[in-house]
């Protein structure tokens, strides 16, 4: 009896012969879709899409696809709220609603004031405002909600507890249909640079550096920093707020200072943008925007101006820049109008032209900070109804995603506001 002998046949030669090639079925995706306008139902690119702690963006027609599936889907996008969608729905056509923020700032010792607090949210109520940004770590570093972060408690950040239920806060704001922004400052950070001298920012002999306040920074260089920063921006993400805004993320605007690390233009803007990325990286999986503050001549500038921010390199990695077009901060004009308080409108309306110029963002990116607060640098004239009203045109006209009112004291008219939003269109008159 014969034996039968098979012969091995190379896979490449079996393919070949068989004129196909090798295709490995992928997994389809646990969820798909397509992220629209509300207003508009066209399809909105690079918007965020969240579901099971997994992260993806939208392409080019609006579509995204995830391995993972959890209860629900979370999205935002520039421009737009945020929104939470049960994975489970039968469509896959998800719409964001277009969102123009129209805020009004809270301190640290405002939120812990039930007069101030009251008066800041009637005031929003009767003026038909959209969003309330408050002090979540302040400008003296004192977080102001009982914080769990370690290294807030080992330093005494956590000693001026102004807002001790922000779980009861939250919940009255978004009640109220308002956006909830919380304001981190970072590198500004008095309890952490006195508390650690190895976290701090040197003067030029070596010594601990102060600001004109008599306050201590931290070394933006620093990866310690960066994580404390991080770390209470994701819990606060976790509380509950709609976006995490961060401002002093920059270095000190005085010379002579020193780092952990050569203080250049390339390092100084290397280092303000590896921060907000990696912090835009952890805040993703929560479905919260992150902005940034920026100084308002940043807006004619191409450079760092020696603080490590560069609006052009900042854009890419946060969803709203806030540049603070305070006509009293404009010291030195802009071109052709050397007084500022002459003309608010054309100080917001000209510097966020420049701003889109130099970067060739579109105007959704920009929401500024404008000034309802008193003249300080050069007349003292008060800042009323008239100089608020230009400004909120100025942001209007130039196509800015909204506008954030700053006032330290947190005094604002509602009749004032109101009377304005009828003008400019946002009040039914």
């Amino acid at each position: 009896m014969s034996q039968t002998r098979y012969t091995a046949i190379p896979l490449s030669a079996l393919l070949l012969f068989l004129g196909s090639t090798p295709v490995l079925a992928e997994p389809p995706p646990a969820v798909f879709g397509e992220i629209v306008d509300g207003a508009t139902h066209k399809p909105i690119a690079g918007a965020w899409v969240v579901s099971a702690g997994e992260v993806t963006r939208t392409d080019s027609a609006g579509h995204f696809a995830l391995s993972k599936k959890g209860a629900t889907i979370g999205a935002h996008a520039t421009g737009y709220a945020r929104q939470q969608f049960p994975a489970n729905s039968d469509t896959r056509q998800l719409a964001l609603a277009p969102f123009h923020v129209r805020g009004l700032y809270l301190s640290h010792s405002g939120v812990g004031s039930m007069l101030l607090r009251n008066e800041v949210l009637d005031t929003a109520a009767k003026a038909e405002l959209t969003a309330i940004v408050v002090d979540v770590k302040g400008d003296r570093g004192f977080i102001s909600y009982p914080t769990h972060t370690a290294m807030a408690i080992q330093i005494g950040a956590n000693h001026n507890v102004t807002m001790p239920d922000p779980a009861a806060f939250l919940a009255d704001l978004h009640k109220r249909h308002l956006y909830a922004i919380a304001r981190i400052v970072v590198f500004k950070d008095n309890p952490l640079a006195r508390s650690h001298p190895d976290l701090a920012v040197e003067n030029a002999q070596g010594s601990l550096f102060v600001d004109r306040e008599g306050l201590a920074w931290t070394d933006p260089f620093n990866h310690t920093v960066w994580e404390y920063n991080i770390n209470l921006a994701v819990e606060t993400a976790a509380l509950g707020f709609d976006e995490i805004q961060f401002d002093y993320v920059r270095c000190p605007d005085q010379k002579g200072v020193q780092f952990s690390k050569t203080n250049t233009e390339a390092n100084r803007i290397e280092t303000i943008v590896g921060f907000l990325s990696e912090a835009h990286k952890r805040l993703l999986p929560y479905n919260v925007s992150l902005s940034s503050d920026n100084f308002g001549y940043e807006c004619w500038n191409t450079g760092d101006i020696g603080i490590g921010q560069c609006l052009a390199d900042i854009g890419p990695v946060v969803d709203y820049m806030s540049p603070m077009l305070y006509p009293s901060s404009f010291q030195f004009g802009i071109p052709g109008l050397r007084h500022p308080l002459d003309d608010p409108y054309r100080i917001v309306f000209a510097s966020l032209q420049k701003a889109k110029e130099h970067t060739g963002f579109a105007a959704a990116i920009f929401r500024p900070w404008l000034q309802a607060f008193n003249d300080y640098a050069f007349d003292r004239r008060k800042f009323g109804r008239v100089q608020i009203e230009q400004q909120i045109k100025g942001a209007q006209d130039a196509g800015a995603s909204g506008w954030l009112l700053w006032d330290p004291r947190n005094q604002y008219s509602a009749a004032d506001l109101a009377a304005i939003g009828r003008t400019l269109g946002w009040v039914a008159k």
